[in-house]
């Protein structure tokens, strides 16, 4: 059995959502038949802890907006304290940069259209199909990435379009999306370390525990140095990187059905 929220506590698309498996039992209320002092125990700190950050919010940053993906969105800060071990300090600083940052690039505001110039680039998109393990696929060529050339505020865009996306089609029962790197031809002109940083921040500060695994696909010798400039940036979150070939990741993470074209050749 699951419950099923018709709007994430993080996403600015109104067809996102996040699932809460009740078969099994979860840190914020424990939903049992032999024991109801538990369940109401556990929903009843929730929300004094829910209430405890907004109240901080609103009293050290007035100025962040309220209501959906706001200062006062109760699924937002529930998800964030969460991620934070249920710390209302760790959680309010790390809300507080999430929703300034939602701000400041109009989250919420992004479409097809407003995307679609470095979306013709090919350099990442959001796969048809799930992998294997039910999780949505978000794909980065990164031989059609040129730092030189391409507008960075643009790829930051098209970063939190995809993700945005890529949430919203989360299964019930799903918390998680699959990244994957297509490293065939890759060479220097492609590197680009401040947006490698960039990706993983926006998954550790903008969408904690939203990103499952990192596959690098095929890396060519002369990515290990880029790798090995980028995995100190990147501290605890390399752990999610795993570098395999293309026969491994057409084995193991989709089926024929479902591989990726650009994985057919």
């Amino acid at each position: 059995m699951a419950v099923r929220f018709s709007k994430s506590p993080f996403l600015g698309s109104p067809v996102s959502s996040i699932s809460i498996n009740l078969n099994r039992p979860t840190k914020f209320c424990r939903f049992s038949v032999q024991n109801h002092s538990v369940q109401h125990s556990s929903c009843d700190t929730n929300k004094q802890l829910i209430l405890q950050v907004k109240e901080k919010l609103k009293k050290d940053h007035p100025s962040l907006p309220v209501g959906k993906n706001g200062r006062d969105d109760d699924e937002m800060i529930l998800w964030f304290l969460k991620d934070r071990k249920f710390s209302v300090e760790e959680a309010v600083a790390k809300l507080s940069k999430a929703i300034s940052w939602r701000e400041e690039l109009k989250v919420s505001e992004l479409t097809e259209e407003s995307v679609k110039n470095i979306a013709k680039t090919g350099k990442a998109y959001l796969h048809d199909f799930l992998d294997v393990n039910g999780r949505p696929v978000l794909i980065v060529v990164a031989a059609k990435h040129f730092a030189a050339m391409q507008d960075p505020a643009e790829d930051k865009k098209l970063c939190a379009f995809l993700v945005e996306k890529a949430l919203s089609r989360l299964p019930p029962g799903k918390n998680e999306i699959l990244g994957i790197f297509d490293l065939r031809g890759f060479a220097t002109e492609n590197a680009d370390l401040n947006f490698i940083k960039f990706l993983f921040d926006v998954f550790y500060y903008y969408y904690p525990k939203r990103l499952d695994q990192v596959l690098f696909v095929d890396a060519p010798f002369i990515f290990k140095p880029v790798w090995q400039l980028a995995k100190p940036l990147l501290k605890s979150y390399a752990s999610l990187v795993r570098f395999i070939s293309l026969e491994t990741l057409k084995k193991e993470y989709f089926t024929e059905e479902t591989l990726p074209i650009i994985f057919k050749d």
